[in-house]
């Protein structure tokens, strides 16, 4: 038996070298960079985002903190800041360093207590000294340079957050809330020189973990099981078998999408709450208005009218109306969603995917149903023909059947 190396293995073996040579070389970033002041510390971390870097010599007998902040792939028409919160994770509390390039090229750097989240970075002395403060931009990065006196009961197991933003002028603006710039928190232990996110070992604090529930709720509900009751309830009824079974499942699959969807929006009422300078407007308000008209949508079943009311057709198109209206507020909020948790990219392609897959299965279903009505209205025709109103056989020259008996009455 011949046996022979197949090339797609061997390009496949090769990638994965390449790419465990490139992880690994990503992993030491901080540890392979050297100062061009020749700056030396005894620790550093990779912070988890926004292209950061903490390098650091802590003093036991001084209890100071000798640290440079590095950022890459960086603008100046932007300022950073990193930041140790002695009282609670998150911005608000935070004692921060704060560097830009100013418009003449001149460096700015300075210290700004944040008491807020609607904060201007103003500056300001914080609630531990710093002295030997001074920040470098060059090649874009730009790093600041300080070291703090943690005297006044900072600890050694610190909460640090660090953060980019806009400038306006030589002035900090807002810095985008979503994605990255919410995830800019974590925790700092200078004795064992290991450095996390900010819910600890675990990898994901308490918050995030709120947000992908919301997340995932949302997406069940309003946009995966809310379409799904639609196509049952639209095409299931066309096959006469299925009477009334497809009822039963459309309102047990709309009922069970609404209360996980209001179990999902009251966690995003909550996040808000806990969350009061970050605001997601437009995500918000089209959550509260698909609560509202889905609210609306249940209590409309309990005055369901029977069918052979005359009401009942204004009923069917205010029901129908308020239905496709959830899937599309849905829908347009899921993808609002993704964009503010920016998950890993996997998430949202498999979320398009089913909507797309439920699309192609509504438009092959939609065809399949006009061919049955099309076919029956046909048939039914084809039968009222035959049975006397198309006069072909009990009618005699075209005439209403007894028509001569009746003098033309029926």
């Amino acid at each position: 038996m011949k046996m022979g190396l197949d090339p797609r293995m061997v390009s496949l073996c090769c990638i994965m070298v390449l790419t465990t040579m490139f992880l690994s070389t990503y992993a030491q970033t901080c540890s392979n960079y050297a100062f061009a002041s020749n700056a030396v510390f005894s620790a550093c971390n990779d912070l988890q985002v926004l292209n950061s870097f903490l390098y650091y010599t802590y003093n036991p007998s001084s209890q100071t903190l000798a640290i440079a902040y590095r950022h890459t792939n960086f603008d100046s028409s932007k300022w950073v800041a990193w930041g140790i919160n002695p009282t609670s994770q998150g911005m608000a509390g935070s004692q921060t360093l704060v560097a830009f390039q100013q418009s003449d090229g001149s460096m700015r750097v300075y210290t700004s207590p944040i008491t807020g989240y609607s904060t201007q970075m103003a500056e300001g002395d914080l609630s531990f000294p710093v002295s030997d403060l001074s920040a470098t931009y060059s090649n874009n990065e730009i790093i600041i340079f300080a070291t703090l006196g943690l005297q006044n009961g900072t600890g050694i197991t610190m909460n640090q957050v660090w953060q980019e933003g806009p400038l306006s002028g030589n002035v900090p603006t807002q810095h985008a809330t979503s994605g990255d710039n919410i995830r800019s928190m974590g925790t700092l232990n200078v004795l064992s020189r290991q450095s996390g996110s900010a819910g600890g070992a675990s990898g994901t604090s308490s918050k995030t973990k709120k947000r992908n529930i919301h997340g995932v709720l949302n997406a069940i509900s309003w946009g995966i099981m809310m379409p799904l009751g639609a196509i049952i309830a639209r095409y299931l009824r066309v096959f006469q078998s299925a009477d009334p079974a497809w009822f039963y499942l459309h309102v047990t699959c709309q009922t069970s999408a609404y209360i996980i969807g209001v179990a999902g929006w009251a966690t995003g009422i909550r996040l808000g709450s806990q969350s009061p300078g970050i605001q997601f407007t437009t995500h918000r308000i089209i959550g509260i208005i698909l609560f509202c008209v889905a609210t609306l949508q249940v209590i409309a079943l309990l005055v369901r009218p029977k069918k052979e009311n005359k009401h009942r057709i204004f009923w069917n198109i205010y029901h129908h109306s308020l239905g496709y209206s959830i899937i599309i507020l849905g829908i347009i909020n899921i993808f609002k969603g993704f964009a503010i948790l920016n998950p890993e990219k996997k998430w949202k392609r498999a979320y398009t995917g089913i909507i797309v897959i439920l699309a192609i299965i509504a438009a092959i279903l939609e065809v399949y149903t006009w061919f049955v009505v099309l076919r029956r209205k046909k048939a039914a025709n084809a039968e009222k023909m035959t049975n006397g109103n198309g006069y072909e056989n009990n009618g005699t020259n075209g005439h209403y059947p007894y028509s001569g008996m009746t003098n033309g009455r029926v």
